[in-house]
């Protein structure tokens, strides 16, 4: 049987839920950064419309070959952010087939890669959570944010991750890596993150994040 859309209404109202959890990420314009004069400026655009240009020397700490250029990592990247189906014990299972469940306990504290999971979840739980996959990196968004993983294992992950794929257009994986573990981009996490006893990363945070 074939689906029927949802009402107009109401495809909005889950969108707009989606976006308050931080499941997906808010629509915005774009932009384009380019160097002129010996200045960096960005290009906000709405579609094909020009919205403005501003100058962002003050974001950009250290100079690049001229061969490189400055992206907002959401421009050139997809970054998602993981789920939780409730109640969890109801999804785990010690099945052989069961999906990987990665919790920020599967990850070493000083390690680059997340290669097995203690726990596994049924597959009807993926519609609850976020599957991911082997060469996906993870970042921690909450407590200690912004620890960047490289997955070598397909499977879902909860609310305490955020996920950077389709990346590989813009940057080669280890080159990623090491941005993502700079005091450059640990700065720029510091800054965008948000609550004052548990701090948090959210989607459009690291989206705006600036990277050469």
């Amino acid at each position: 049987m074939k689906s029927l859309p949802l009402p107009k209404g109401l495809e909005e109202k889950n969108k707009d839920k989606l976006i308050k959890e931080d499941r997906i990420k808010k629509e915005k314009n774009t932009s384009e950064i380019y160097k002129k004069d010996g200045s960096y400026y960005e290009r906000v655009l709405e579609g094909s419309n020009v919205i403005k240009d501003v100058c962002i020397d003050n974001e950009l700490p250290f100079n690049i070959p001229d061969s490189w250029v400055w992206v907002r990592l959401g421009n050139v990247a997809e970054i998602l952010r993981g789920g939780s189906p409730r109640p969890i014990n109801k999804y785990l299972t010690t099945s052989n087939d069961g999906i990987n469940w990665i919790k920020i306990s599967d990850a070493e504290k000083n390690g680059k890669y997340i290669n097995s999971t203690r726990e596994r979840i049924i597959k009807e739980g993926i519609n609850r959570s976020r599957f991911v996959k082997s060469g996906d990196f993870l970042l921690t968004n909450s407590m200690s944010f912004g620890r960047p993983y490289i997955l070598n294992i397909d499977g879902c992950i909860h609310d305490g991750w955020l996920v950077i794929t389709k990346y590989k257009i813009a940057y080669n994986r280890e080159f990623l890596f090491y941005l993502l573990s700079s005091n450059f981009a640990y700065y720029q996490f510091c800054k965008n993150v948000s609550g004052s006893v548990v701090q948090n990363l959210s989607i459009d945070k690291v989206a705006n994040s600036i990277f050469p």
